[in-house]
């Protein structure tokens, strides 16, 4: 193991195993003036971009009908937690095709998972 990747080692944050397709729910830490609050931003995964300390995920949602995405670092210390919420079977690893697709047509088939509970 070189000098890099011991030092971006300490750097990591756990956090759960999730795919694209997953529809998660991540509490982000805001920063407004000197108060800090968490912000949730729930939506589904079209994609994750791995690379250690630099790894980031894509989450879509549609909020009063226009689509908003936004690209989380994996390991930032803004992000306080990321829950699985579902998951769905998807044939792609990216899922870019969710973004012209209206209504019912972007729904996809849930999967149960073997953690959820209840």
């Amino acid at each position: 193991m070189g000098a890099i990747e011991q030092v971006e080692k300490s750097q990591l944050a756990s956090r759960p195993a999730m795919k694209s397709g997953d529809t998660v729910r991540v509490h982000v830490k805001v920063r407004e003036g000197d108060k800090e609050r968490i912000q949730v931003f729930e939506g589904v995964v079209i994609g994750q971009h791995r690379g250690g300390t630099r790894a980031s995920f894509t989450v879509r949602k549609v909020s009063f009908g226009q689509g908003v995405e936004r690209i989380f670092p994996l390991h930032s210390p803004t992000i306080q937690k990321v829950e699985v919420m579902r998951s769905a079977k998807v044939r792609r690893a990216k899922l870019y095709y969710l973004r012209e697709l209206k209504g019912k047509a972007a729904r996809m088939k849930d999967v149960a998972r073997p953690d959820a509970k209840g």
